[in-house]
């Protein structure tokens, strides 16, 4: 392969890793059951697109950061259901290596870790050295569905509020960096998205019974969020507050802010020279039988 192929088989693989963003956002292009693009939407997408790739740019560098440093970083999503936070989630690690940052997505406890310290299950999927981990949804479920579904006791529930702002405290002391993020969004615009869902099979497997049920108790949440804010609001682990009404900015906005967190820098690496291909005059390749290759469908 000569240079000039070399080069536009490179052009073509960067353009094939944009194109899976375009196609994560397929859902952007329609309005109203038609493709209606302004000049001014256009202009939106791009200006969106550039900071994306710009922003994961940077993640990489912290990446690199945190394991050439041995860095321990938790970041918390927190949110109604629908509010953007797997989005969020989603466009922070694309880019990064799955063994540095990984996502925690605990399911509801089982009988045994019902029984056991509250905190206990989420302890053993928190970073080691060179580690960043990402809670969709963490401890705080006992403060917001676990409380507004009646899953817990008010006796737990309290004993929750008194014990977790010690718990992030004693994680802190021990090197953890925490960065805890609400994802807001209105009334409206959280029945916009589920009923979205409900219309496209695509999204139909977002929806869970408890998804519904939450609509019915918008104001409980309303009120369990707030206490939850000002209760565990703490210097060591503060709360940030994503305004995710317009999904693009809300990522675009969080993926800058927890950039502004951690006082990375760009760790210099030495250059890598791939080596030459070693050809053994002795080694001949086997023919891999044709009927172990998938079929040519397209």
């Amino acid at each position: 392969m000569n240079t000039s192929e070399k080069q536009r088989r490179f052009h073509a693989d960067l353009i094939d890793s944009y194109d899976e963003e375009f196609e994560m956002e397929v859902d952007d292009r329609f309005i109203d059951g038609d493709s209606v693009f302004t000049d001014e939407d256009r202009l939106l997408r791009k200006t969106y697109f550039r900071e994306l790739f710009r922003l994961q740019g940077e993640l990489v560098k912290l990446q690199d950061w945190v394991v050439h440093t041995g860095h321990r970083l938790v970041v918390l999503f927190e949110g109604r259901d629908a509010a953007g936070k797997g989005g969020a989630i989603k466009r922070i690690t694309q880019r990064l290596n799955p063994r540095v940052c990984r996502v925690a997505a605990l399911p509801a406890p089982n009988n045994r870790e019902r029984t056991q310290w509250y905190f206990q299950r989420y302890v053993s999927h928190l970073p080691a050295a060179g580690e960043i981990v990402l809670f969709d949804r963490s401890w705080y479920n006992r403060a917001g569905v676990e409380r507004v579904m009646n899953f817990c006791t008010d006796e737990e529930y309290e004993e929750f509020f008194r014990s977790v702002p010690e718990f992030e405290k004693m994680l802190v002391r021990s090197g953890i960096q925490i960065v805890k993020y609400w994802f807001s969004i209105t009334d409206d615009e959280q029945e916009v998205r589920f009923q979205a869902r409900i219309e496209d099979p695509l999204k139909q497997w977002k929806l869970s019974p408890m998804d519904l049920e939450s609509r019915r108790r918008w104001e409980a949440y309303t009120a369990a969020k707030e206490t939850m804010l000002a209760r565990t609001n703490i210097p060591e682990a503060p709360w940030w507050v994503v305004q995710a009404v317009d999904k693009k900015r809300a990522r675009l906005n969080c993926i800058h802010h927890l950039l502004s967190q951690v006082l990375y820098h760009e760790v210099e690496h030495q250059p890598i020279d791939l080596p030459e291909r070693v050809f053994n005059p002795d080694y001949l390749r086997q023919p891999v039988p044709e009927e172990m290759y998938v079929p040519d469908v397209y």
